[in-house]
């Protein structure tokens, strides 16, 4: 499970920014809560902010780290890191960024974090709670001045060799078979699962359809249709092996009216079903392996009503029973109501309009009383993070 992240100096993150999953102290709505090696975490966590406000990149940070340290064994000593500074202060844009995370796997916290820019990793570091206190498995300083547990430090002497200025070392040694670092590497990489824009999920959705040999997928999926009230009874996903012009798979769905079948191309539907055909593998996989699901855009194309319905498989004690994670940002505030979601579950992206830079913030740092209408009080600006278009509108007059 994620505890928390950090960035400083990051794409529109001048200062250093700390997201938690963290629960607060309020006792409402103790189903949204898991304990996890004695940390209450939150199963999910909303996002809302006016355009532009830097929600998308919280996303992109996570994103960026998993898919780095995942490269990092095939990269070459003279690639660069796909880093950007703030770019809106001179000091900022020649300074390296900073990452931290902080995960619990396998019921042990670890804590990793690395400063880096386009061409070295400064420092890297990695440490575990294996019986509730820290211990370091390695600090990486200066680029490449190492140190490590006694316990494994000449094993680890020998894997520092094999890396270079610019790979992370948590790759590198997981690569070399180092067994302390796997665990920290496979949270990383593999159960991050960040959806960026529902169209990249596609394909792998539609090949967990056509490999699901046990039905557990269909049973859940139809399932979810039928809940969702989208009229599907029945699909077909086929492997497309003849035509590499065409797309890897075809899936068709079939519909009952009146008593008659009816037939349809995926591309057929609505674009709301062909999200929801989409997501239902990944909503499945996550709620099945405890995985941290991160969306950009939730709402995009599907109903309020659907939204909620997501956000409650998340929070039923019955379903979510491996400490799985919706993190998501949105601009539908029906979802703002603290019979859904408590106060430390929301959170809000601002843009600092003097110099650009981006900062976020908990609904729980307001004074905000459990009967309040939270949806009004943010349209109407009382938490920040709302678009200033009174000057705009002026004008129009």
């Amino acid at each position: 499970m994620l505890i928390e992240f950090s960035i400083t100096n990051f794409l529109s993150f001048k200062d250093k920014n700390t997201f938690t999953m963290k629960a607060s102290s309020d006792k409402t709505l103790n189903e949204n809560i898991i304990n996890k090696s004695n940390e209450n975490i939150l199963k999910i966590s909303a996002f809302y902010g006016a355009n532009g406000s830097g929600k998308s990149n919280l996303f992109k940070v996570l994103q960026l780290i998993s898919g780095m340290i995942k490269n990092s064994n095939f990269l070459d000593p003279n690639s660069v890191l796909p880093i950007t500074p703030f770019k809106l202060d001179k000091s900022s844009i020649n300074k390296p960024s900073e990452f931290e995370i902080k995960f619990i796997d396998g019921n042990i916290r670890y804590v990793y974090g690395f400063v880096a820019d386009t061409n070295n990793i400064y420092e890297e570091y990695l440490t575990y709670y294996p019986n509730g206190r820290p211990v370091k498995i390695f600090n990486r300083k200066n680029i490449n001045s190492y140190s490590f547990n006694i316990t494994d430090a000449k094993k680890l002497k020998d894997i520092k060799e094999k890396n270079t200025s610019n790979k992370f070392f948590l790759a590198t040694a997981t690569n070399w078979n180092y067994e302390k670092t796997k665990p920290a590497y496979d949270f990383i990489t593999e159960k991050l699962a960040i959806i960026m824009s529902y169209e990249q999920i596609n394909d792998d959705s539609y090949n967990m359809y056509y490999n699901d040999k046990d039905k557990s997928l269909k049973n859940f999926a139809l399932d979810f249709l039928e809940k969702a009230d989208f009229n599907v009874t029945e699909y077909e996903v086929i492997e497309n092996k003849y035509n590499e012009y065409e797309p890897n798979y075809k899936v068709s769905t079939k519909h009952i009216i009146n008593g008659d079948e009816y037939e349809f191309d995926i591309l057929e539907e609505s674009r709301g079903t062909q999200v929801v055909f989409s997501l239902i593998p990944i909503l499945k996989d996550v709620l099945d392996n405890g995985k941290v699901l991160l969306i950009d855009e939730f709402d995009k194309s599907l109903h309020p009503y659907i939204v909620k319905y997501i956000v409650r498989l998340f929070n039923d004690i019955e379903i979510n029973k491996n400490g799985a994670q919706l993190i998501f940002n949105t601009q539908d505030t029906n979802l703002l109501d603290l019979e859904l979601l408590r106060r430390d579950q929301i959170w809000f992206a601002e843009k600092n309009y003097k110099d650009g830079s981006s900062t976020i913030y908990p609904l729980d740092d307001f004074p905000v009383r459990k009967t309040e209408n939270v949806e009004k009080g943010y349209l109407l600006g009382r938490y920040g993070s709302v678009p200033f278009l009174q000057a705009n509108f002026d004008t129009l007059r």
